[in-house]
C-alpha cells in the first residue's frame, strides 16, 4: 500500500485526502490548523505541524511517505519551503500545487516532480492517478470518459491491433503507441496506429474509454 502525505487540509488537500482514502493508499496529513486536522481524522492520520520546518515533516512521519502533495498554493513562501523539505527528506515523488504559471515554474525548479493547477474537481482524478501508479496521466475529458495510457495486455502481446481484436476486447479506443524502443533507446510514438501495428512488451497504449472501465483496467494492472 503507497503511503501519500499530503501538506494543507485546504478544500484540495481534504477532497484528496478523503478520495485516497476510499483506494489503495495510506494517507498522512499535516497542517498548521487544529480545526481543520480534526476534520480530516477520520479519513487521515492528521499531524498538527508546520511544513516549512523540516523537522516537523520529518517527526510526522513523511520521510516515509511514497508520494507527498504540497496543497498550500496561496501561501507562495509555505509551498516553496514545503517544497524543497520534501525533496530534502528524500521522498521519491513530490507533487505540488500552483496558484499560476509562475509559481509553478518556480516549484519546479525547487525540485518538485509534478505541478498541478486543480480545482476540487480534478483532486478525484489526482487520487486515481497515484493509486493506480501505473497510469503516466488520467484525464477525464467529459462525464464517464476518460483517457489514460496503460500497458499492452499480455493477451495482446506479438498481435497487430487488428489481431487483437482490442477494441471489442477490452472496450477502449487506442489513440497512440508509445514504442518501448526506438534505434536511439528512448521511445517513439505511433501517433495514428493502423490495424496492421503490431504490440509489443513495454509499449504504453493512450486509449480512450469508459472511466469506470479504465479504473478497473489500471487497477488489475
Amino acid at each position: 500500500m503507497r503511503r501519500v502525505g499530503i501538506i494543507g487540509a485546504g478544500r484540495f488537500g481534504s477532497a484528496l485526502a478523503e478520495s485516497l482514502s476510499n483506494g489503495e493508499a495510506e494517507v498522512l496529513l499535516i497542517d498548521r490548523n487544529r480545526a481543520a486536522m480534526q476534520a480530516t481524522s477520520d479519513f487521515a492520520t492528521a499531524v498538527q505541524g508546520d511544513a516549512t520546518d523540516p523537522r516537523a515533516l520529518e517527526e510526522a512521519g513523511f520521510g516515509e511517505c511514497d508520494i507527498a502533495v504540497v496543497a498550500i498554493a496561496s501561501n507562495v513562501e509555505a509551498s516553496m519551503m514545503a517544497t524543497a523539505n520534501c525533496k530534502e527528506l528524500g521522498i521519491p515523488k513530490v507533487v505540488a500545487k500552483a496558484a499560476n504559471e509562475l509559481h509553478g515554474r518556480i516549484l519546479r525548479r525547487i525540485g518538485a516532480d509534478a505541478v498541478i493547477y486543480p480545482d476540487r474537481d480534478s483532486a478525484n482524478r489526482l487520487a486515481r492517478s497515484i493509486v493506480n501508479h501505473n497510469a503516466v496521466d488520467f484525464l477525464e475529458v467529459s462525464e464517464g470518459c476518460s483517457i489514460a495510457e496503460i500497458d499492452v495486455p499480455p493477451e495482446a502481446v506479438g498481435k497487430s491491433l487488428a489481431e487483437s481484436d482490442f477494441r471489442n476486447a477490452t472496450g477502449f479506443t487506442v489513440l497512440c503507441i508509445r514504442k518501448a524502443q526506438d534505434s536511439q533507446g528512448g521511445r517513439r510514438t505511433v501517433s495514428i496506429p493502423r490495424p496492421a501495428d503490431t504490440l509489443e512488451s513495454g509499449d504504453k497504449l493512450i486509449v480512450f474509454g469508459e472511466t469506470k472501465r479504465l479504473d478497473s483496467r489500471l487497477r488489475e494492472d
